[in-house]
Protein backbone atom coordinates (compact mmCIF):
# COMPACT_ATOMS: atom_id res chain seq x y z
CA UNK A 1 0.00 0.00 0.00
CA UNK A 2 1.67 2.93 -1.34
CA UNK A 3 1.35 5.96 1.65
CA UNK A 4 2.36 9.44 1.84
CA UNK A 5 3.89 9.98 5.65
CA UNK A 6 4.36 14.17 6.40
CA UNK A 7 6.68 15.16 9.33
CA UNK A 8 8.26 18.14 10.90
CA UNK A 9 5.18 19.78 11.49
CA UNK A 10 5.00 21.89 14.67
CA UNK A 11 4.93 25.71 16.42
CA UNK A 12 6.81 28.66 15.72
CA UNK A 13 6.63 32.00 15.94
CA UNK A 14 5.84 35.03 13.21
CA UNK A 15 9.18 35.21 11.19
CA UNK A 16 10.41 32.10 12.87
CA UNK A 17 11.10 28.82 10.55
CA UNK A 18 9.99 25.25 10.17
CA UNK A 19 10.54 22.26 7.65
CA UNK A 20 8.21 19.77 6.35
CA UNK A 21 9.29 15.94 4.94
CA UNK A 22 6.97 13.58 2.97
CA UNK A 23 8.18 10.30 2.52
CA UNK A 24 6.63 7.90 -0.15
CA UNK A 25 6.42 4.06 1.90
CA UNK A 26 4.99 1.12 -0.89
CA UNK A 27 6.12 2.55 -4.31
CA UNK A 28 9.32 1.38 -6.04
CA UNK A 29 9.45 4.37 -8.49
CA UNK A 30 9.35 7.96 -8.22
CA UNK A 31 6.89 10.32 -8.81
CA UNK A 32 5.80 12.31 -11.93
CA UNK A 33 5.42 14.97 -9.36
CA UNK A 34 4.81 16.06 -5.81
CA UNK A 35 3.34 18.80 -3.92
CA UNK A 36 2.13 20.53 -1.04
CA UNK A 37 -1.27 21.93 -0.24
CA UNK A 38 -2.80 23.45 3.10
CA UNK A 39 -5.69 24.02 4.55
CA UNK A 40 -6.69 26.81 7.20
CA UNK A 41 -9.52 26.31 10.06
CA UNK A 42 -12.30 27.79 8.13
CA UNK A 43 -10.72 27.77 4.42
CA UNK A 44 -11.01 25.73 1.18
CA UNK A 45 -7.45 23.54 0.73
CA UNK A 46 -4.97 26.06 -0.85
CA UNK A 47 -2.39 25.21 -3.14
CA UNK A 48 1.43 25.49 -1.31
CA UNK A 49 3.90 24.64 -3.85
CA UNK A 50 5.09 21.58 -6.37
CA UNK A 51 7.92 20.30 -8.12
CA UNK A 52 8.22 17.81 -10.48
CA UNK A 53 5.81 17.57 -13.57
CA UNK A 54 6.48 18.99 -17.36
CA UNK A 55 8.70 21.22 -16.84
CA UNK A 56 11.23 20.49 -13.68
CA UNK A 57 10.76 23.68 -12.26
CA UNK A 58 8.97 24.37 -9.29
CA UNK A 59 6.15 26.35 -8.46
CA UNK A 60 4.82 27.94 -5.40
CA UNK A 61 1.52 30.08 -4.61
CA UNK A 62 1.51 33.17 -4.31
CA UNK A 63 0.69 33.92 -0.31
CA UNK A 64 4.28 31.70 0.28
CA UNK A 65 6.23 32.98 -2.92
CA UNK A 66 9.79 34.21 -1.85
CA UNK A 67 9.60 32.53 1.68
CA UNK A 68 9.06 28.55 0.90
CA UNK A 69 10.76 26.38 -0.87
CA UNK A 70 10.11 23.40 -2.13
CA UNK A 71 12.66 20.51 -2.58
CA UNK A 72 13.28 16.37 -3.82
CA UNK A 73 16.05 13.89 -3.05
CA UNK A 74 17.16 11.70 -6.08
CA UNK A 75 14.78 9.52 -5.84
CA UNK A 76 11.73 11.71 -6.86
CA UNK A 77 9.82 9.92 -3.59
CA UNK A 78 10.39 12.66 -1.16
CA UNK A 79 10.02 15.93 -0.71
CA UNK A 80 10.76 18.99 1.39
CA UNK A 81 9.15 22.01 2.15
CA UNK A 82 11.28 24.85 3.91
CA UNK A 83 9.09 27.32 5.25
CA UNK A 84 10.99 30.67 6.24
CA UNK A 85 9.22 34.05 7.25
CA UNK A 86 6.40 32.70 8.96
CA UNK A 87 3.16 34.47 9.37
CA UNK A 88 0.23 34.23 11.40
CA UNK A 89 -1.94 33.34 8.06
CA UNK A 90 0.04 30.22 7.68
CA UNK A 91 -1.02 28.27 10.20
CA UNK A 92 -2.94 25.62 8.52
CA UNK A 93 -2.56 21.47 7.80
CA UNK A 94 -0.22 21.27 5.62
CA UNK A 95 -0.92 18.18 3.09
CA UNK A 96 1.24 15.66 0.85
CA UNK A 97 0.50 15.16 -2.20
CA UNK A 98 1.84 13.34 -5.43
CA UNK A 99 0.94 12.51 -9.06
CA UNK A 100 1.77 8.98 -10.97
CA UNK A 101 2.09 10.73 -14.18
CA UNK A 102 0.70 13.47 -16.91
CA UNK A 103 -3.06 14.02 -16.67
CA UNK A 104 -3.42 12.13 -13.55
CA UNK A 105 -3.59 15.19 -10.99
CA UNK A 106 -2.33 15.23 -7.48
CA UNK A 107 -4.07 10.86 -7.31
CA UNK A 108 -2.09 10.22 -3.71
CA UNK A 109 -2.37 12.36 -0.30
CA UNK A 110 -0.90 12.48 3.04
CA UNK A 111 -2.71 12.78 6.18
CA UNK A 112 -1.07 16.33 6.82
CA UNK A 113 0.96 17.76 9.42
CA UNK A 114 -0.34 20.63 11.83
CA UNK A 115 1.62 24.03 11.65
CA UNK A 116 0.65 26.70 13.57
CA UNK A 117 2.31 30.05 14.13
CA UNK A 118 2.01 32.04 16.71
CA UNK A 119 3.01 35.86 17.98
Amino acid sequence: QVRLVETGGGSAQVGGSLRLSCVTSGRTTGWYAMGWFRRAPGKEREFVSQIGGRDLRPYYGESVKGRFIISEDDTKKTIFLEMNSLKLEDTAIYFCAASSGPGAGFDEWGQGTQVTVSS
